[in-house]
């Protein structure tokens, strides 16, 4: 199929990829569509971990969560039929706007696109995937926040320069990552220096006056269904209630992350963690996990107790959990670069990006694809400066 058909096809978001007719009977398929066993066992053998691609997180993403719903995949399967490699997927016209001939990760909030292949049959997964796009008529798949240095790109990375290509990336920063295979008051005291865990300790021992200070950790369902509430509630009575983004505050979120912590700690892939001052909730947070790596998803404070650094204090109870639990070897901040709490904490760092992936040499659309985001970022720039402008007028202001 020519490469104008899926341009020209992708005119509705929800019907952008299903309309695709390929050559040869192979198309993307609803997200829905895919076998919920098939699903976990290949996360079980995944060659990168991936929180937001589990079945249970990201078909409720899926369901409910605005601008997210009606996702895509294409599927890879080996001779006998299992599943090797998953991407859930969207047009470029849903992602970016732009009708390009390309497949894109879909956004599986919070910004983490690592699809999921065999780590036993990686290049065959790999190989498989690019396959299926080529038969849907895509001249590339666009991989957004991807580690660069990770698994599955180093599988994409090696299938490529079999044809002499190799990946395009869009761009990539560097976000806090906390390496949970070190000693954890070692790690803290090399980040932080005495001075400053001191001042942390003075301020958690002042926090103790209002009761006695304990950190929580529920994790079956019937754990974090009220855990959950309560970490709504703090997130919503901040900075993010005051802006309207609190999850609270949107019904679709609100279904959507009530649904995906109940069923991620049903299968012992979700938390909620809570710091106390006696029965009064000081901050709590949302941790997703999946095989060796955690994610530190969104964070809620009690802004009564903000001279006390709630945020920070919650941050060093989860390092030292997490450093604590040998099933874990790293956690991802997802947070944006040089985040003013986290980044002078967790000291490491890991690589993220948008991808480009072209699927045919000397492929003209390649650069015409790659040229059209870069102006798009481009347009874009101002609008943000203008937005981040007008927020921090209405923050004075209040």
């Amino acid at each position: 199929m020519h490469a104008a058909s899926v341009a020209g096809q992708a005119r509705s978001p929800d019907s952008a990829n299903a309309a695709a007719q390929p050559r040869h009977g192979v198309r993307a398929i609803s997200l829905t569509g895919i076998s919920l066993p098939a699903w976990r066992s290949l996360a079980e053998r995944a060659a990168e971990p991936n929180a937001c691609y589990l079945p249970e997180w990201e078909l409720a993403v899926n369901a409910f969560s605005p601008g997210r719903t009606n996702a895509r995949a294409l599927s890879c399967h080996a001779d006998n039929g299992e599943l090797i490699g998953l991407m859930p997927t969207v047009s470029a016209l849903r992602a970016y706007q732009l009708p390009l001939p390309a497949f894109v990760t879909a956004d599986a909030f919070p910004p983490l696109g690592t699809i999921l292949i065999d780590r036993d049959k990686a290049d065959e997964a790999v190989s498989g995937l690019m396959q299926q796009a080529r038969e849907n008529g895509a001249r590339a798949l666009i991989l957004r926040d991807t580690p660069i240095e990770g698994g599955v790109m180093q599988a994409f990375t090696r299938v490529l320069g079999w044809s002499g290509l190799r990946p395009i990336v869009l761009k990539a920063h560097k976000r806090a990552l906390l390496d949970a295979t070190l000693d954890a008051d070692e790690l803290l005291h090399e980040a932080l220096g005495s001075k400053k865990l001191k001042e942390l300790r003075r301020q958690r021992n002042r926090l103790g006056e209002s009761g006695e200070v304990t950190y929580r950790i529920a994790s079956t369902s019937d754990e974090v269904i009220p855990a959950l509430e309560v970490f709504l509630k703090l997130e919503a009575s901040g900075w993010k209630g005051k802006r309207g983004t609190a999850l609270l505050q949107n019904e679709g979120h609100l279904a959507f992350i009530r649904r995906a912590v109940r069923d991620m700690a049903a299968r012992g892939h979700g938390q909620v963690i809570s710091l106390y001052a006696g029965n009064t909730p000081v901050a709590a947070a949302v941790v997703l996990r999946h095989l060796d790596r955690a994610i530190y998803f969104k964070l809620g404070v009690n802004e009564r107790f903000a001279k006390y650094s709630p945020g920070v204090q919650m941050t060093l109870e989860l390092t030292r959990q997490m450093c604590a639990d040998p099933a874990i070897a790293s956690v991802d901040s997802t947070a944006d670069a040089n985040h003013s709490m986290i980044d002078p904490i967790w000291r490491e760092r890991l690589a993220v990006g948008d991808i480009l992936i072209p699927l045919h040499r000397n492929d003209p659309f390649v650069p015409l694809i790659r040229g059209a985001l870069a102006l798009r970022r481009a347009a874009m720039v101002p609008a943000r400066k203008a937005v981040h402008l007008i927020r921090r007028i209405k923050e004075k202001r209040s």
